[in-house]
């Protein structure tokens, strides 16, 4: 990754790349530290709507890897900041949980179920029958239709959870309208957390574990990309798709010495 300008800012996903659920992966926390010696910008990015940045930081920090609340870039942050810009002071029905509706109260919204401008749809773990055939009604009465993120399922201890993406597709088999899906791989969760730190995408790399996510979405918003095999996509997976990363390496743990050795030597490919 030398023969591009020099790195100034880091973006990585969060999980698969610096943890599996609450168990942080090797490397991450010296990663980070990396990043925060060495004074370069860097944000953690996660689709996931759930949690407050406060909420994530302390989840990592139980981790071991110690994230400033400020670089934490969530799907309800981008979306919340999306709307504000199409709509300022608007209002939205909403079906999510703490980590959106802040991000929504933050911005200036209304939360309402009567006559909304939005119905915005994020992630929970209690999708609620009641607020989905609400949804589909303001739907159908004109209400536009937003969704944090696409992904279908998510992890958890005891298995495989629907997630957005699944609950969205109901909703969209019900009304005949398809969300507008803010976060990953929408390059625009990319644009929004360059934005948010005033970084150029040349000179930008964002790591993910996800060839069809994290990947497509830096390829399509300018960045360097970094695929780390700790998450989703294994190396036989990547023949698969008909793009590549810019390089591969087998977890962040490789990015370390890149981003502590002032010479910024190129990371072994993969």
């Amino acid at each position: 990754m030398t023969d591009h300008r020099p790195v100034e800012t880091w973006l990585t996903d969060m999980d698969g790349v610096l943890v599996h659920e609450e168990d942080a992966i090797p490397g991450a926390a010296e990663f980070i530290t990396a990043l925060e010696q060495s004074g370069r910008s860097f944000l953690v990015l996660t689709n996931n709507s759930i949690f407050t940045p406060r909420d994530l930081r302390a989840r990592l920090l139980m981790s071991g890897i110690d994230v400033p609340e400020r670089a934490i870039w969530t799907s309800a942050l981008a979306t919340a900041q999306f709307l504000a810009e199409q709509r300022p002071g608007g209002s939205a029905y909403v079906v999510g949980e703490a980590g959106l509706t802040t991000a929504m109260h933050d911005v200036g919204y209304v939360m309402t179920d009567r006559d909304p401008d939005y119905v915005v749809l994020g992630e929970t773990r209690t999708y609620s029958f009641e607020a989905i055939t609400r949804a589909i009604r303001l739907i159908e009465k004109g209400a536009r239709f937003i969704a944090t993120n696409p992904d279908p399922s998510g992890p958890s201890p005891a298995g495989t959870l629907p997630a957005t993406g699944s609950v969205a597709a109901l909703i969209s088999t019900a009304t005949g309208r398809q969300p507008y899906y803010i976060g990953k791989p929408n390059p625009l969760m990319m644009r929004s957390a360059l934005n948010r730190l005033d970084a150029h995408s040349e000179t930008t790399i964002m790591i993910g574990d996800r060839m069809d996510t994290d990947i497509i979405s830096g390829l399509e918003a300018g960045l360097r990309t970094v695929l780390v095999l700790t998450g989703s996509t294994s190396r036989a997976q990547i023949e698969h798709f008909p793009y590549r990363p810019s390089r591969i390496v087998d977890s962040v743990a490789d990015l370390v010495q890149f981003v502590t050795d002032e010479d910024r030597p190129q990371p072994e490919r993969g």
